[in-house]
């Protein structure tokens, strides 16, 4: 693996950095490859509970490089064979990963922010879908996510007119959760992602699997997945250790069992 994707590991908590500041964390090919890669460590590593996802110097990132060009690939097979699946192992992590955007989020880097689990945005900071300017279609499942996080009509307006998205109204419109001041954006993401370790992680895992099911499915097929999940659930250790510490007025100690 290449120094354009950073990985730290401690306490429980994993972060993955964009690393090409100069391009403004723009993807190539060996980004995408780097940042999967990671990102199944991250998923395989028992001792992350939690994953902050961010961009080093002042962007998040700002999309594809255009400078690069497509690298040797089609535009579809750039999206279906490097783009997918960073998307997916996102997506399917059976952990909460937080993206910490600062500056700017663009384009593909847009699309990979808005497909975390969690979203916190330096208070200077603005996302943007650029598609339009360039005659091209929002992409990297950009619409899906738009489309579901702000309904048709507001989605199809902030695609087309290509409007820079300020933090305070990425948090107004339920794109982001939080926005803080821009030099403490490292350490609130570091912080929440260590409150959400002291959480019981089969419980994390088991929630974002069906928020993630309720997306997509019908009401009886979310109940039915409630049903079985909890079925998984009860009894389990974690199970008995937080009712038990509920009773005892004492912080639990989760062990993911």
């Amino acid at each position: 693996m290449s120094d354009i994707v950073r990985y730290e590991q401690a306490d429980g908590v994993a972060v993955i950095t964009l690393n090409r500041p100069d391009a403004m964390n723009s993807f190539t090919s060996q980004l995408s490859f780097d940042l999967l890669e990671v990102l199944e460590k991250a998923h395989n590593d028992s001792s992350v509970r939690a994953v902050v996802l961010t961009g080093e110097g002042r962007c998040f990132s700002a999309g594809a490089d255009l400078k690069g060009g497509l690298e040797g690939r089609t535009v579809y097979g750039k999206l279906q064979y490097e783009y997918r699946p960073v998307m997916t192992a996102v997506a399917s992590m059976p952990k909460p990963v937080i993206a910490a955007v600062p500056g700017s989020a663009a384009g593909i880097g847009l699309s990979l922010a808005l497909t975390c689990d969690l979203l916190l945005m330096a208070d200077d900071a603005f996302l943007l879908s650029p598609f339009t300017t360039i005659s091209l279609v929002p992409d990297g499942g950009l619409n899906w996510l738009l489309v579901r996080q702000l309904g048709y009509r507001r989605a199809f307006q902030l695609s087309v007119e290509s409007e820079r998205i300020d933090a305070r109204r990425c948090v107004e419109l339920g794109l982001a959760n939080k926005a803080v001041p821009a030099d403490q954006l490292q350490a609130a993401a570091r912080e929440w992602a260590q409150a959400l370790v002291k959480r019981a992680p089969l419980s994390l895992a088991a929630t974002k699997k069906v928020m993630r099911l309720a997306l997509d499915k019908d009401w009886e097929s979310c109940f039915n997945a409630e049903a079985e999940l909890q079925q998984s659930l009860v009894g389990c250790d974690d199970n008995v250790e937080g009712v038990k510490a509920f009773f005892e007025k004492r912080e639990p100690k989760f062990k993911g069992q």
